[in-house]
């Protein structure tokens, strides 16, 4: 087994509209996404890979994804994208056309080696629908490619969260068949992690046994509205990417995941005087 950490960062729902238009008529996305790409650069150790976990662009159209590649032109990490509702399949796949997608047509699934770790990127998108399904295809090949190396440790990302957060004008759009990817998960133990989006907002829970996060998003985040109190809203609440590091170990190694707020903070401070004494 690989004898160094491998780290994954997450980013998602970045909602890339054209040059001057803003999300909602309030949130600017494109300065947001500037921000999360110089705070990945920036990161020291950098990440081995970067996942952005759907709803890369906005409407879609042909200049959304043309002003996203520009926009992510100055990132220096690998990285790959899977489709959230947002997205279109067809023209997601023409501005990423070096992507290795599993199959022609179709979902735009893929497998990727980092290090020790397998990532299998799950295309949940439904044509035209804000909900998720994984489809027939989708489920054999995820079932097919977990048995293909039951050794190696591997993380799954998909737009849909398959667990309800509370939220309720959310959760009616999760992902509507998780019952059918739950015994899949169940049947392969080398699944250590099932990181999400589409809420724009950090959550964990469990999931057919394995730890399943939501991403928070670089831009706006919607309102944490448990008592069900307002129609579907949004609040802009600091930013931040979810950094997922694998560390070698027995079996399947261990995985932990940070939040990564985005932006310049205070510090660091230090906790100890030159005596060594705490401060």
């Amino acid at each position: 087994m690989p004898s160094r950490p491998v780290r994954i960062a997450q980013i998602s729902d970045l909602h890339i509209k054209l040059p001057g238009s803003l999300a909602y008529g309030r949130v600017d996305t494109a300065k947001a996404l500037e921000r999360c790409v110089a705070a990945l650069n920036e990161f020291n150790p950098a990440p081995d890979f970067v996942v952005i976990s759907g709803d890369l662009a906005d409407t879609p159209t042909v200049g959304e994804y043309e002003y996203l590649r520009r926009l992510l032109t100055p990132l220096k990490l690998p990285f790959a994208g899977v489709p959230g509702n947002h997205d279109s399949r067809e023209l997601m796949r023409a501005a990423f056309p070096s992507a290795r997608y599993a199959v022609a047509s179709g979902p735009l699934n893929q497998e990727i080696e980092v290090g020790g770790l397998d990532l299998l990127l799950l295309d949940s998108s439904v044509h035209g629908k804000p909900h998720g399904e994984l489809d027939k295809l989708t489920l054999q090949w995820l079932d097919a490619r977990l048995a293909a190396s039951p050794d190696r440790p591997a993380l799954l990302f998909l737009h849909h969260p398959p667990f309800k957060a509370g939220i309720w004008h959310m959760d009616r759009q999760n992902l509507l068949n998780a019952g059918e990817l739950a015994p899949i998960v169940r049947r392969h133990p080398r699944v250590q992690l099932i990181g999400t989006g589409h809420i724009h907002r950090a959550a964990l829970t469990m999931f057919a046994g394995v730890p399943t996060t939501i991403c928070p998003a670089p831009n706006h985040a919607v309102d944490l509205d448990l008592a069900e109190l307002r129609e579907p809203s949004f609040k802009v609440e600091p930013p931040a990417f979810h950094l997922h590091t694998w560390f070698p170990g027995d079996r399947f190694g261990t995985l932990v995941t940070h939040q990564v707020p985005i932006g310049t903070f205070d510090g660091p401070h230090p906790f100890f005087g030159p005596d060594g004494k705490l401060l």
